[in-house]
């Protein structure tokens, strides 16, 4: 995840999260990271996050491939955007549900999947937060949501995202380490739209702790880095 998520300095207040995400990407965020996970023209710093993201995407496709049953899978998509991984999952066969807080986001997904998908009957979206999500599906993704949420609120989250899985939660976060930890400290530092705000690390520790507290336990991993993005993707299967 990009640890600068240049959330507008004026939504650093006492407002819960969630209703920060969501007005976030319901507007200047949503064009931003709409371009940024498009394949348009954006700047060295966004060209960076997007295959930073691109690769944290191909990197479960293949883990999902590999196994050879994605067309038999039912999949839910938590925190979807845009489309990045609903619509290569479904190109594949697998039965997609796929969510996202954000109105725009999903209408973005929406049209994005018309495009690529020669029939979109196997993949559904809707506008949902995670916390609200219901039905159990037989893998649960969850990728770069964790980094809007501090710890407490991200336990929350995954004790809810593993009582949906039947089989397997697939999540990926911002790995809280010493060099992470300065670099966001160093981009305190700057003014304006580069200033990061709410930008929440997480240590990998506690995240296999409430894994294995759910019942999972950790069968794969992979750490997408480049300079702007930084990833921890951990896939759990229950025991």
């Amino acid at each position: 995840m990009c640890l600068k998520t240049n959330l507008p300095e004026s939504m650093n207040t006492t407002t819960d999260d969630k209703t920060i995400v969501k007005d976030y990407f319901n507007a200047t965020g949503f064009d931003r990271w709409r371009r940024i996970y498009g394949d348009g023209e954006v700047n060295k710093v966004q060209k960076d996050i997007r295959l930073g993201h691109q690769q944290t995407i191909d990197t479960v496709v293949a883990w999902l491939k590999a196994d050879g049953n994605l067309a038999n899978l039912s999949i839910c998509d938590a925190g979807c955007g845009v489309g990045s991984l609903s619509i290569p999952l479904a190109q594949e066969g697998a039965k997609i549900f796929a969510s996202d807080i954000s109105e725009k986001m999903v209408t973005e997904a929406q049209e994005r999947a018309q495009k690529a998908l020669k029939d979109a009957s196997n993949v559904t979206f809707a506008v949902q937060d995670l916390e609200s999500l219901t039905g159990n599906y037989h893998t649960v993704i969850c990728l770069d949501v964790l980094i809007h949420y501090p710890a407490e609120d991200a336990e929350k989250m995954i004790k809810h995202l593993a009582s949906l899985s039947e089989s397997r939660l697939i999540l990926s976060f911002a790995p809280k380490t010493l060099c992470l930890t300065l670099l966001k400290k160093i981009g305190e530092f700057f003014p304006g739209p580069s200033k990061t705000t709410r930008a929440y690390q997480h240590k990998e520790k506690d995240i296999i702790q409430i894994l294995e507290q759910n019942g999972f336990t950790i069968q794969r991993k992979d750490m997408t880095s480049t300079r702007f993005y930084y990833s921890r993707i951990l896939e759990a299967v229950k025991e």
